[in-house]
């Protein structure tokens, strides 16, 4: 009787100490959990005074380091997320959204709860803000079906935009 219990406490030993042993002096496994991202991308320009008072965009140049802010509420209208990004030489807005999370609600979605708007322009000849594509009120986001793949890096892209700063002057246009 004696034997068969020191055969049973010597099973839970070995049962207890084997994983402890068998990894000990190993190296850590590698983490293979792939970290997924929301990015919003967009442009922003200096619109042409030939087209003030209109949406268009022909002949607008972009705004190198123009401020753009997003904001997401979640399904209460509070906000979950907000950041301010800026853009590249080329008036191109690259924003990845770290540390948004999606609630469980489907309003919480970056498609529904988050919108983009202008902060700011660097240019004293064209600061004035335009509702071009709502960047005043707030433009939301448009799926775009693309996304950036790298091994353990994933990053869905949505977009906004294109948005408009104007000239505070125009000169009038000439009436024939």
């Amino acid at each position: 009787m004696a034997s068969s219990q020191l055969v049973l406490i010597a099973s839970l030993l070995l049962a207890v100490a084997f994983p402890l042993i068998t990894a000990y002096g190993k190296a850590p496994a590698k983490s293979t959990e792939k970290t997924s991202q929301v990015v919003v991308e967009g442009m922003v320009y200096c619109q042409s005074c030939d087209n003030y008072g209109s949406w268009s965009l022909s002949g607008a140049k972009p705004i190198a380091a123009a401020k753009v802010s997003i904001i997401c509420k979640n399904h209460m209208r509070r906000v979950s997320f907000y950041k301010a990004f800026q853009t590249d030489k080329n008036g191109y807005l690259f924003a990845p959204l770290e540390g948004f999370k999606m609630g469980n609600s489907y309003l919480d979605h970056p498609l529904h709860s988050c919108r983009v708007k202008l902060v700011d322009s660097p240019l004293e000849n064209c600061d004035v803000f335009t509702n071009v594509n709502y960047g005043i009120t707030g433009a939301p986001l448009r799926f775009l079906d693309k996304t950036l793949r790298r091994s353990n890096y994933e990053a869905v892209i949505y977009a906004a935009g294109p948005f408009a700063f104007r000239p505070a002057y125009c000169p009038p246009k000439p009436e024939y």
